[in-house]
């Protein structure tokens, strides 16, 4: 019956209306998600990911891509005017915001970021442990003195990174580690190191970048720029495990985030809330893995 069935769709052409499916249904088989475009390099692999889980689902991604991570405001009511199935948020998201989803029944699903005073849902990277590991190998190497390149104040996962490894240097005794901001791109990269080197009396021994983009704009300046040897001179390290870091011309030392396996976290994680909006928030942390490249002296 099936098969006569679709014979006959064929021969008269028809094709099924979404739509109006889910005017019956009640669902639009949408899932909204929002990311920030100072990512760019890092979401085509997660955007995959969450597609590839999200179809055999029988779900459809909405992508909506904001400038930073703070602009959601703008997008929200388009969010809601698609009266998606769920929320897929690799931004920012206040409260208030996280209770208009709430009062039309849409959950939320945050993607490598949680809010600290607020239960919700989230697949995370141990951002925290990840900085530590790599702060401390390079301690144990040798190195002393430390610079760090920073991302933007609104960047939720930059700033844990970050504080992750001031944390861990003051740990070790090192005190007043310099800090210059960022926007995740390669110029920022390259701007951040000689802004590194003016605020010293000597070039820094290790430059933690706060993603790898701007540690291959870093790399970049120190070769071409300055004249420091990479790793001799100056040891450069990143997070993410974007594509382009393993190139050979950079091969970065980097914490690589277990995308496959948070992608699939967090689809099943909405589609659980879907099915059963009563289930309680719950924060899944999976741990990244040092990618040990030929831009750091790891010892």
């Amino acid at each position: 019956m099936r098969e006569r069935v679709r014979r006959a769709a064929l021969k008269l052409g028809y094709t099924p209306n979404a739509i109006a499916r889910s005017l019956i249904t009640r669902r639009s088989n949408l899932i909204a998600v929002l990311i920030s475009n100072l990512t760019s390099l890092y979401y085509p692999e997660v955007l995959s990911e969450l597609s590839a889980h999200a179809t055999r689902h029988g779900e459809r991604i909405l992508l909506f891509a904001l400038p930073h991570e703070s602009d959601i405001d703008d997008s929200l009511d388009q969010v809601l005017q698609y009266q998606v199935d769920g929320v897929i948020a690799a931004v920012r998201l206040s409260p208030q915001q996280l209770d208009a989803f709430d009062a039309r029944r849409i959950p939320v699903v945050f993607f490598n970021r949680y809010l600290r005073d607020h239960p919700v849902n989230s697949v995370c990277c141990d951002q925290v442990e990840g900085a530590r590991v790599l702060v401390s190998r390079l301690h144990k190497a040798g190195h002393r003195r430390f610079g760090v390149i920073a991302g933007p104040k609104d960047s939720v996962v930059g700033e844990e990174r970050v504080r992750a490894t001031l944390d861990r240097l003051q740990e070790l005794g090192i005190k007043d580690t310099p800090v210059v901001r960022g926007g995740y791109d390669y110029e920022s990269g390259a701007a951040g190191l000689h802004e590194l080197v003016k605020l010293g009396k000597r070039a820094p021994q290790v430059a933690v970048c706060a993603n790898d983009v701007m540690a291959i704009g870093c790399i970049d300046a120190a070769r071409f720029d300055l004249g420091l040897d990479v790793p001799g001179k100056l040891s450069v390290v990143g997070f993410d495990g974007v594509g382009p870091s393993t190139w050979l011309g950079y091969r970065l030392t980097t914490i690589r985030q277990p995308i496959q396996r948070m992608a699939e976290a967090t689809l099943m994680l909405l589609m659980d809330r879907i099915e059963n909006p009563k289930l309680p928030p719950e924060k899944r942390v999976l741990a990244g893995q040092i990618l040990e490249g030929a831009s750091a002296n790891l010892g």
